[in-house]
């Protein structure tokens, strides 16, 4: 048995191969599925079945581009009720992939339709060998269980008793390959690792540490990060079935004139420079998310899902990049993009609209001379706890969107994040909303801590996972 593992970045997802010597499964594949049958064909196997291991709440998966392009097999949750052709497996059913035998386990806990695939290699041992975990054990951390409203008493306690039950009565040595890794906001505080055992996480996953039911579901349901929109959008894609990606139409390049007139039709204009472009001249009403920074998850989160987008880029050839990035998040509707990026709209004389950026001794030094000054963090929560600057508002990025009515609309605003980037985000949308005299703090949180004004936050030096992530 051979396995490969695919990482995306920004969402933190974990996809599979899983080989036999002629035939291969892809579990949990992403949306954009060359790579799997690029490595498919570099190892000589052919793909014969698509796993999938609940219906995802923050990404679109790959399963019917997969499908239809290889002619495998998709076996989804029975519980899930999917509305394409596939194999419909629960608790208790099983089949072969070679020498390989799948064990399928219902462990609902995270979402409703949550299951594990137990594989045993029978070329070598009859015994477990591997578990494909999907959302319901992490790499120190479990599946969150409050994606449904109303519902977390009942799945968090459906998860303690689906992971001591079930999952945890494998042998230790049975390596554990979950669905995603640090970063993701489908748990709570997932490790770096991106592999390891039943028996490692039994004795050292802090979850799993709880002694009883109560115990777990308490730490279970506070403080959890809060839930993207997009999250209940993309399980209803994939339990009807995606479109096909690669049948859907590239971006196709525009003039500033004929970006003007889709302004007029309604048309979102999403901007991905970084925030020191995209503060020195953007198209009136743009958003603005950084490509760096978790772009796929502040998109599918922030952006109108029902209006046709339009790109402004960095450059043209980063185009076809960003347009895979937001179809990952169910955001297909990408019409076309500026051509030439910003350059070409400036020059030929159409309205900008801009904000500064200033140092963080600029704030600091406001802040001693006691200037009229409101400084507005946007982080999420977890962060604003562990560090923020004495006097400043909070109120998290998406939250700006609905609460921007709470803020002095002519007053000098200062927008602080972890880095400069969600911060722009949040001018992106205060702007649109009619906030002025808006400013973004250059560097954020990691520059106040650097020049020695705060103690280091955790949150801004946590080395792996996406950048500006939410905690």
């Amino acid at each position: 048995m051979l396995i490969e593992q695919y990482y995306v970045d920004g969402i933190a997802h974990l996809s599979y191969l899983v080989g036999g010597k002629r035939s291969c499964a892809i579990v949990d594949p992403k949306r954009d599925v060359e790579e799997y049958v690029a490595a498919a064909k570099r190892l000589g196997l052919e793909i014969t079945h698509i796993l999938e291991t609940h219906l995802h709440a923050d990404f679109v998966s790959g399963h019917m581009d997969l499908a239809k392009r290889t002619g495998a097999t998709i076996y989804a949750p029975k519980s899930g009720d999917c509305a394409y052709d596939h194999v419909a497996v629960a608790q208790g059913d099983s089949f072969d992939i070679e020498d390989m035998h799948v064990e399928v386990l219902d462990t609902p806990g995270h979402t409703p339709d949550c299951l594990c695939y137990v594989i045993s290699d029978g070329s070598r041992a009859d015994e477990p060998a591997v578990v494909f975990t999907g959302d319901t054990l992490f790499v120190g951390d479990v599946g969150r269980p409050d994606l449904f409203p109303g519902r977390g008493d009942e799945l968090s306690s459906q998860l303690y008793h689906n992971l001591h039950d079930k999952l945890l009565k494998l042998p230790d040595h049975c390596l554990v390959y979950p669905a995603h890794g640090a970063g993701s906001l489908c748990g709570k505080a997932m490790g770096a690792m991106r592999v390891s055992t039943i028996g490692y996480e039994r004795r050292f996953n802090p979850v799993l540490q709880h002694k009883t039911e109560a115990d777990f579901k308490e730490a279970l349901l506070s403080g959890m990060p809060e839930a993207p929109d997009h999250f209940a959008r993309c399980s209803d894609i994939n339990r009807q079935g995606p479109a096909i990606a690669a049948e859907m139409p590239a971006p196709r390049p525009l003039s500033p004139k004929e970006l003007n007139d889709l302004l007029d039709q309604g048309h979102t204009v999403l901007d991905a420079r970084d925030y020191s472009a995209f503060g020195g001249a953007h198209v009136p009403g743009a958003y603005n998310i950084d490509a760096a920074h978790n772009f796929s998850t502040f998109a599918g989160w922030l952006l109108p899902a029902d209006r046709p987008i339009v790109l402004v880029a960095a450059s043209d050839a980063q185009v076809p990049v960003l347009t895979t990035m937001l179809r990952r998040v169910g955001l297909d509707n990408v019409v076309g993009y500026l051509e030439g990026g910003m350059h070409p709209w400036i020059v030929g004389g159409m309205p900008v609209e801009n904000f500064p950026t200033t140092t963080v001794r600029d704030v600091h030094r406001s802040c001693e001379e006691a200037k009229p000054l409101t400084i507005l963090d946007v982080r999420a929560g977890g962060e604003w706890d562990l560090s923020h600057i004495d006097g400043a508002l909070h109120m998290p990025l998406p939250a700006t969107r609905t609460h921007h009515d709470e803020l002095d609309r002519d007053a000098k605003t200062v927008l602080v994040c972890k880095s400069g980037a969600r911060a722009s985000t949040a001018g992106s949308i205060l702007q649109q909303k009619g906030v002025k005299n808006l400013t973004v703090m250059a560097g954020g949180m990691t520059a106040w801590t650097a020049a020695g004004l705060a103690e280091e936050c955790a949150t801004c030096t946590l080395p792996h996972g996406p950048q500006d992530t939410y905690s």
